[in-house]
């Protein structure tokens, strides 16, 4: 039996893990918003280099735009995509968890200024569960309330927000995967987590790919939802559906490369 210090090393490493695979392939995807006139041509350039993954660049260009346009939201916005989609090019910890906590205060400045906006209010929710890789046990849990709270509150202002229909499946499908042992730690130590359940996953990620059907890291977590909630079946055809679309996003390849994984170790059930 593991001794109660090494199985608090891996709870809280299973919470680390459960809250680094919930926002790892979630981006800020945000439409473009009309700005001043003297401030287009750089956004522009920003948003192209952005769309090209060119993702220093794009920082650049739009911390440029802030200059002129400090409180537009949606620059802000996307400044903190920017620097969360930084850690995946950074090398050492302290500089990921200092993009992160960047990205963070973009993410919290965008929805001082436009607080009903679901987009910007979904950001922070991101932010909390990246920032999660970095904390300790007792702030993974208050990071995994956080990314609900901000998930639902995304929800409430825009119930057909494919993103945060995505997120909130994902963080039902992490918590509700964590495993009896770790859930009655983090129930004995740090109060608990909100119910979750893999049904609840299935179904927030299934809205998700009806709202954005050509998405496919929609696709490829519907499949896992499915996988976990005992449907194999179900679960390959959702794969097989993401990894037959194009990759576009900063973070595609991670997640197809999951899924690959998963779908490998999949044996079909005779349900339907």
């Amino acid at each position: 039996m593991l001794s109660s210090t090494a199985t608090f090393t891996r709870v809280a490493s299973m919470l680390r893990g459960a809250l680094i695979a919930l926002v790892i392939t979630c981006g800020f995807f945000s439409n473009h918003r009309p700005l001043a006139a003297a401030t287009e041509s750089v956004v522009s350039a920003a948003l192209a280099a952005e769309a090209s993954l060119q993702t220093q660049r794009a920082l650049e260009l739009f911390l440029t735009a802030e200059k002129t346009q400090p409180n537009d939201p949606f620059i802000l916005r996307k400044i903190a995509r920017q620097y969360s989609d930084l850690d995946v090019e950074l090398k050492t910890t302290a500089e990921k968890k200092a993009a992160i906590e960047r990205a963070l205060d973009y993410a919290q400045r965008a929805t001082a200024v436009e607080p009903h906006h679901a987009e910007n209010v979904l950001s922070v929710a991101i932010c909390y569960g990246k920032l999660a890789f970095f904390a300790n046990p007792s702030r993974k849990v208050e990071y995994s309330r956080l990314v609900r709270d901000h998930t639902l509150r995304a929800l409430a202002l825009d119930p057909d927000y494919a993103w945060a229909h995505h997120l909130l499946g994902r963080w039902h499908y992490e918590v509700s995967t964590l495993g009896a042992t770790a859930r009655v730690f983090v129930k004995l130590f740090y109060g608990g987590l909100p119910a979750a359940s893999t049904a609840e996953a299935v179904d927030h990620l299934r809205r998700a790919v009806d709202l954005e059907p050509t998405q496919l890291q929609h696709h490829l977590e519907l499949g896992f939802a499915l996988a976990a909630h005992g449907l194999p079946s179900q679960a390959r055809i959702a794969f097989t559906a993401g990894l037959a679309l194009p990759s576009r996003e900063k973070h595609d390849e991670t997640a197809m490369a999951r899924a690959r994984a998963a779908l490998a170790k999949i044996t079909d059930d005779p349900r339907p």
